[in-house]
C-alpha cells in the first residue's frame, strides 16, 4: 500500500512531511532548529513547538492575558466578541459533527466577529496529534463543486475547533486521492544533498481551472486553505501588451501553478522558527525569543530572500513591491527613517503631482477595490483621514465672479475633470457634462483667453476660494472671544491651590495683542465658583467693574452691554482686569465649581454673533445645572470601564448642540488635580467642534507642566481660526460616506457642522463601496470646507483627492496604508469602546491585523504549514503598530491609567491629525550621545543637522553609556545613562556631572560649543516638524520619574501586556 504524501529515499527510508517539515531531514545537522520530543505532559504537541510564546515555563496568569484572552488555559476555546461593526454569531462545527469537505468557512471582514481561539487544542482536552493519523496527499478542495446540502452550516469566520491539520485526515477527505511525486534529481547532486538543495518539480500541464497568482511564490505545497475563494478563469497570454490605461500600475507577472503538483518544502528553508533564544534564559524549557542587539548605525535588519521564493521571483517582487517579510525572522523591523506613505500612482505624472498632499488628505489605501467584495476578500478597512485646515506653506487664493461647480452634484472643478472641449468639462464625480463660464477661460497668470487647463482651479487639488455674496446667510460676524474661569479653591484637603490662574493670566497679558482678529474683535471674561462673576468694562471705567449673580439655577445676564468689549479700544483695562484677578480670588475659600452655569450665560451671551469659549476648570463641577458627583474607585479603574467612559447625564452634550446651532463652539482646558469626569463634561466640547486640553496634576511649581500648559497656551491663542463652518465631503458616484470621525456634529449625511475650526483638528470617516467600480479608471474625493476668516472674509478651502481602481486581490493588499488603517482603526476601537467595552476593542485590533494577514497568506497561496508569519513591505509595520496601541492610555488595562487621563487620549484618537497619533502610538527613538558620528540633513534654512537612525522602543536599544531622546509628539524626554562621557556632560547638556542633571531641567543651556550646537539643532528639527515647540525633559537612569519614559517602550513586557515578540507569536497561532 502506498503511502501518502511520502516518497522513498536512496537509502530506502520512507519520508513524510508533518507541518512542512521534511522528516527524513529533520536533524539537528540539517536543520538549525532542534526538534523537542513530546511527551504526554507537554503544554503543546511538537508540530507547534516552534510556535510557543517566548516565555519561561511558568508564564504568570496574569501576563498570559491579552486583550482580555487567557491563553494559559488550553481546554476551553473562548470566542472573542465581534469587531469594530456590528456583531454576528460565530458558529463552527459541532464537536462531534463529522467534518465536511464541502465546508467552506467564508473570510470574516475587518469589521466582523473573528474568534481568538486557544493554540492547537481540542474542546475535550486533548493534542491534535493524539488524534491525527498519517497524513494523506494533497487535497485540492477548491476544484470540487458544493453539495445540494450539506450538513455543516457555513460560517463567517473559521473555528479553530477543527484545524486544517485534522480536517484532511477526517473520512470525508480520505477518498483515494495519491500523491504525484513528481521530483526528478538533477544532475550532479547527491540524494544526500536533497535537503538543502529542493530538486525541480517536473512540468505538468494545468489540469483545472487557473487561480489568478499575482507574486505567488513558487515551489510550495498547495495546502487546504483556511479561507478559500471562489475559482476565476484566468487566461495568460504571454504576448499580452501592458495595458496603457489611466492610472493603471504596473504589469505583476502572472505565473503559472498547478495545484495538483506536490512541491515539498526543504526542511533548511528556515520557516516557523522564532528568533535566537537569549543566551541568558538558554536553561528554561522555553527560552525567551529575544532579537539581537540593534546597532547603532543600523535599524532596520534587512529581510533576505523568502525561502519559498527563488532568486528571480524574488526580484520581480521587489521590483513591483510585492516583496514579502517574515516577521518572526526580523528582531529590528523598524526602518532606520521615517516611514512615509506610499505614493498614489495615477499613470501620469502630471495627474500624480497635482493630486492631493498626503498630509491633508489620506486613505486606508491607494488603490480602490472595484467590488465590494474584493474589499471584504482584504479584510483591509476602507476610510479617509483629512486635516483641512493644516497650517500650508503654499496656498492658491482665487478670487472669481463665478466658481465653477457641477450642476449636478455641486462638486468644485478641479484636476480630475475631463474637458470635452474648450467650452465644456465632465463631472469626476457624477460624469455630468457642464458648460464653462466665459470667465474660466482666462488665465490670470499670462493675461490671455485660451486653454482651460492652465487655470490654478485644475492645476492644484488643493485651493481656496474667496466666496461671493452667494455663500452668506449673513454679513460675516466678527472674532468674539470669551473666557470662562473656574476660581474655586482647589485640593481642599491640602489647602493648596493649584496656582493656574496666576499662569494663565500672564500668558495672556503677554499674548493679547496675538490674538486674531480684526478691528471689531471682541473679548470678555466671567469667573465662577458657586457664583457667577461677570467683569464690566464700560467707557468711562477707570477699572472693571465686577458684578456677581447668586442664583445660578436661573442664570441671567445682569447688563446687556460692556460685557463683551473691543479688543483694541478697552486694551488698557483688559490689561487691569488680568492683573487684578490673580489677587481678587487668592484667599477664596468658595469649594464649589458652577461649570454648567457658566456655560450657560456664555450662550446666552454669544447667541447673536457666535464665536469662541473657552472654559478652564481645575475642580469637579458639583453644583448648579450639569452638576456630577465622582465615580471614579482607583481600585476599579480596570472594571465597569464601559460605564465610566459615557457621560453621566446629557446635559452638556445638548447644550454643545445649541451652541452649534448658535455658530458657538466651546473649547476646554482642565487643569486638575482630582478627578473632574472629564468623560461627562467633554461633551460640550466634542459636539460643538471644540478641542480639549488636559494637564493632570497641575501645581504651580511644577516647571515641566507649567511649561507645558504655557506652550500650549501660546499655540492656541495665537493660531489661526475660522468661525462659522460647514464641511461636505463628497465621492464618486458608487461609493458611499458613514460614521464620521472627531470633534464635530452630523448635520446630514455629508454635511458636518464646525462653528470652530483649528489647524490642529483632524478628521475620519468611513468609506463603503455601494455599487460595483468595474468601469471606472479611478475614483475621487472632494472634501470643501467653508469658514470665515478672523479678518471677516467667507472663504471656502476645496481638497481633492483620485485614487485609482484595483480590480484583484495582490493590488489592493499591496496598496495599504499602515499608518492610515491604524489612526482609522483607532478612531473605531474608542467607539467601539464606549458602546461596547474596552476588552472588546482590544480584541477587535487584534482581529483586523489577524484578518489582514491571513487575506494576505490566502493570496500567496501558499497553505498553512511552515510559511511564517509573512507580510507585504506595506503592512510589515502593522503588528508593531497593532502592539503599540494596545499598550497606549486609552486602550491598556489595568489600574495605573486614571480614568481622566484615559478619556483624554481617546479624545486625541478621534479628533487628532495621524502624524500626532502616529508619534503618540509609537514614539520616535534617537541616540543622541554621538551626533557627531550621524548622517546629516538640511533644515529650512539649509544648516547641516545631524539626523541619528530612529531605535526600537525596547531596552535592548539602550546603554549605560549613552544618552537617548524620544520624541512623543507633544514632548520630549532624553534619558541619560550613568556612564555616558563627561565630555556629552559637560558641552552638550552644560552640567559638572552625572549627579548635577536635576528633576526640574526642562531645557538645554546654549552653549558655545559644536556638541551642544549640534543637540539643539537636532531638537529644533524635530520641532519644525510641528505646530509648536513642545516640552523637554532630561532625565538621569535613576530618576523617580524615568517610568515616564520605560513606560513607552513598548516592544518590551510591560503591566499586563506581552512583549512585541510575544505577540507575534500570539498571531502566528492565529493567522491561518
Amino acid at each position: 500500500m502506498a503511502e501518502p504524501n511520502g516518497t522513498r529515499t536512496s537509502q530506502g527510508k520512507p519520508q513524510y512531511q508533518f507541518n512542512g517539515i521534511n522528516s527524513h531531514n529533520s536533524s539537528r545537522e540539517v536543520s538549525p532548529l532542534p526538534r523537542v520530543g513530546y511527551t504526554p505532559g507537554s503544554q503543546l504537541p511538537p508540530h507547534m513547538a516552534p510556535q510557543l510564546p517566548p516565555n519561561r515555563a511558568a508564564m504568570p496568569a496574569l501576563t498570559q492575558k491579552i486583550s482580555g484572552l487567557d491563553i494559559s488555559e488550553p481546554s476551553t476555546p473562548s470566542i472573542s466578541p465581534s469587531k469594530f461593526g456590528k456583531s454576528t454569531t460565530n458558529t463552527g462545527v459541532p464537536e462531534k459533527a463529522a467534518f465536511s469537505e464541502h465546508s467552506s468557512p467564508v473570510v470574516p471582514n475587518c469589521l466582523e466577529n473573528v474568534p481568538l481561539n486557544d493554540i492547537g487544542t481540542y474542546p475535550g482536552g486533548q493534542y491534535f496529534d493524539n488524534l491525527v493519523q498519517a497524513p494523506v496527499s494533497q487535497y485540492d478542495a477548491q476544484n470540487r463543486a458544493f453539495p445540494a446540502s450539506s450538513s455543516v452550516k457555513q460560517t463567517s469566520s473559521t473555528s479553530n475547533l477543527f484545524p486544517q491539520a485534522q480536517a484532511s485526515q477526517s473520512a470525508q477527505f480520505s477518498t483515494s486521492i495519491q500523491a504525484t511525486s513528481a521530483y526528478t534529481q538533477p544532475a550532479g547532486v547527491s540524494s544526500a544533498s536533497q535537503s538543502v538543495f529542493p530538486p525541480r518539480p517536473t512540468a505538468q500541464p494545468p489540469s483545472s481551472q487557473m487561480r489568478p497568482n499575482y507574486a505567488a511564490p513558487t515551489g510550495l505545497r498547495n495546502l487546504p486553505q483556511r479561507y478559500p475563494t471562489p475559482l476565476q478563469p484566468q487566461s495568460v497570454n504571454a504576448a499580452q501588451r501592458p495595458q496603457q490605461q489611466f492610472n493603471t500600475g504596473p504589469q505583476v507577472p502572472t505565473q503559472r501553478f498547478n495545484p495538483q503538483i506536490n512541491y515539498n518544502l526543504p526542511p533548511a528553508m528556515g520557516q516557523n522558527q522564532p528568533p535566537p533564544a537569549n543566551a541568558t534564559n538558554s536553561g528554561s524549557r522555553y527560552p525567551i525569543a529575544v532579537g539581537p542587539q540593534q546597532p547603532r548605525h543600523v535599524g532596520f535588519l534587512n529581510q533576505p530572500n523568502h525561502p519559498a521564493q527563488g532568486v528571480v521571483q524574488s526580484g520581480f517582487s521587489r521590483i513591483w513591491g510585492g516583496e514579502n517579510y517574515d516577521l518572526l525572522q526580523i528582531p529590528n523591523i523598524l526602518p532606520p527613517a521615517q516611514v512615509h506613505p506610499p505614493n498614489i500612482n495615477l499613470g501620469q505624472e502630471q495627474l500624480n503631482q497635482a493630486n492631493c498632499s498626503n498630509e491633508i488628505f489620506r486613505c486606508t489605501v491607494t488603490k480602490i477595490p472595484d467590488s465590494a467584495s474584493l474589499l471584504q476578500k482584504s479584510r483591509l478597512p476602507l476610510g479617509l483621514l483629512i486635516h483641512p485646515f493644516k497650517d500650508l506653506n503654499y496656498l492658491p487664493v482665487i478670487q472669481c465672479n463665478v466658481i465653477v461647480r457641477c450642476r449636478a452634484c455641486r462638486t468644485y472643478i478641479n484636476p480630475f475633470v475631463h474637458f470635452v472641449d474648450a467650452k465644456r468639462w465632465k463631472c469626476n464625480l457624477c460624469f455630468r457634462v457642464n458648460e464653462l463660464p466665459e470667465e474660466f477661460q482666462f488665465d490670470p497668470v499670462s493675461k490671455t483667453y485660451g486653454d482651460p487647463t492652465r487655470r490654478p482651479e485644475v492645476k492644484s487639488s488643493t485651493i481656496e476660494y474667496i466666496a461671493p455674496a452667494e455663500y452668506m446667510l449673513r454679513p460675516p460676524q466678527p472674532a468674539v472671544y470669551l473666557f470662562l474661569l473656574d476660581v474655586s479653591r482647589q485640593d481642599s484637603l491640602l489647602a493648596i491651590e493649584s496656582g493656574y490662574l496666576e499662569v494663565l493670566c500672564h500668558t495672556l497679558l503677554e499674548e493679547l495683542q496675538n490674538i486674531p482678529g480684526d478691528a471689531r474683535a471682541q473679548i470678555g471674561f466671567i469667573a465662577y465658583d458657586s457664583n457667577l462673576h461677570f467683569f464690566s468694562m464700560a467707557e468711562g471705567l477707570n477699572q472693571p467693574h465686577e458684578m456677581t449673580i447668586l442664583d445660578i439655577d436661573d442664570v441671567f445676564l445682569p447688563t446687556p452691554d460692556n460685557l463683551l468689549v473691543n479688543l483694541r479700544d478697552r486694551r488698557e483695562l483688559l490689561e487691569d482686569l488680568l492683573k487684578l484677578l490673580p489677587k481678587r480670588f487668592a484667599n477664596t475659600f468658595d469649594e464649589n465649581s458652577a461649570l454648567g452655569a457658566a456655560l450657560q450665560i456664555a450662550h446666552k451671551l454669544m447667541g447673536p454673533t457666535g464665536g469662541r469659549v473657552t472654559a478652564f476648570q481645575a475642580a469637579l463641577p458639583n453644583v448648579g445645572p450639569g452638576a456630577v458627583t465622582s465615580r471614579e474607585d482607583p481600585n476599579q479603574r480596570s472594571t465597569a470601564e464601559t460605564l465610566l467612559l459615557n457621560p453621566v447625564n446629557d446635559f452638556y452634550k445638548r447644550l454643545a448642540l445649541e451652541c452649534s446651532g448658535q455658530q458657538i463652539a466651546v473649547d476646554l482646558f482642565v487643569v486638575n488635580s482630582q478627578y473632574v469626569d472629564l468623560a461627562t463634561i467633554s461633551g460640550i466640547s466634542r459636539f460643538s467642534g471644540g478641542s480639549v486640553h488636559h494637564f493632570p496634576l497641575f501645581k504651580s511649581n511644577r516647571p515641566l507642566v507649567v511649561d507645558m500648559f504655557q506652550r500650549e497656551l501660546r499655540r492656541y491663542l495665537t493660531r489661526k481660526i475660522g468661525f462659522e463652518a460647514v464641511m461636505r465631503v463628497r465621492c464618486t458616484r458608487g461609493l458611499a460616506m458613514h460614521t464620521f470621525h472627531g470633534n464635530l456634529f452630523v448635520r446630514s449625511t455629508d454635511l458636518l457642522s464646525l462653528p470652530n475650526i483649528n489647524p490642529d483638528a483632524g478628521f475620519g470617516m468611513q468609506v463603503s463601496i455601494d455599487e460595483s467600480l468595474t468601469d471606472y479608471q479611478s475614483v475621487c474625493f472632494q472634501a470643501a470646507l467653508l469658514y470665515t476668516t478672523s479678518k471677516g472674509e467667507r472663504r471656502i478651502r476645496v481638497h481633492t483627492l483620485c485614487l485609482p481602481i484595483a480590480n484583484t486581490l495582490h493590488d489592493v493588499i499591496h496598496s495599504a496604508d499602515q499608518q492610515c488603517i491604524i489612526g482609522l482603526l483607532g478612531k473605531m476601537a474608542v467607539d467601539r469602546s464606549t458602546q461596547a467595552s474596552l476588552s472588546d476593542a482590544r480584541e477587535a485590533f487584534i482581529n483586523a491585523v489577524v484578518d489582514v494577514l491571513s487575506a494576505y497568506k490566502l493570496s500567496l497561496n501558499i497553505g498553512t504549514a511552515g510559511s511564517g508569519l509573512l507580510a507585504p513591505e506595506c503592512l510589515k509595520l502593522l503588528p508593531l503598530y497593532i502592539a503599540a496601541i494596545l499598550k497606549h492610555p486609552a486602550f491598556r488595562i489595568g489600574i495605573s491609567t486614571r480614568l481622566d487621563d484615559r478619556v483624554k487620549a481617546m479624545i486625541d484618537m478621534k479628533a487628532k491629525p495621524l502624524p500626532f497619533l502616529i508619534q503618540q502610538i509609537y514614539p520616535d527613538l534617537y541616540p543622541v550621545h554621538n551626533l557627531e558620528l550621524q548622517e546629516v540633513v538640511m533644515n529650512s534654512e539649509e544648516e547641516s543637522v545631524p539626523l541619528p537612525p530612529r531605535l526600537q522602543l525596547s531596552a535592548r536599544c539602550l546603554e549605560n553609556k549613552g544618552a537617548f531622546l524620544m520624541d512623543c509628539g507633544d514632548q520630549m524626554i532624553i534619558l541619560v545613562g550613568p556612564n555616558v562621557s563627561k565630555d556629552f556632560l559637560n558641552q552638550a547638556l552644560g552640567v559638572p556631572d552625572y549627579s548635577s542633571i536635576s528633576e526640574t531641567m526642562v531645557e538645554i543651556p546654549v552653549l558655545d560649543n559644536v556638541p551642544n550646537k549640534r543637540l539643539l539643532q537636532f531638537i529644533t528639527y524635530l520641532n519644525d516638524a510641528k505646530p509648536y515647540a513642545v516640552t523637554l525633559q532630561v532625565l538621569r537612569e535613576n530618576s523617580p520619574s524615568r517610568g515616564v519614559f520605560l513606560e513607552k517602550l513598548i516592544e518590551d513586557r510591560l503591566e499586563n501586556s506581552l512583549s512585541y515578540h510575544e505577540f507575534l507569536q500570539h498571531l502566528k497561532t492565529q493567522v491561518k
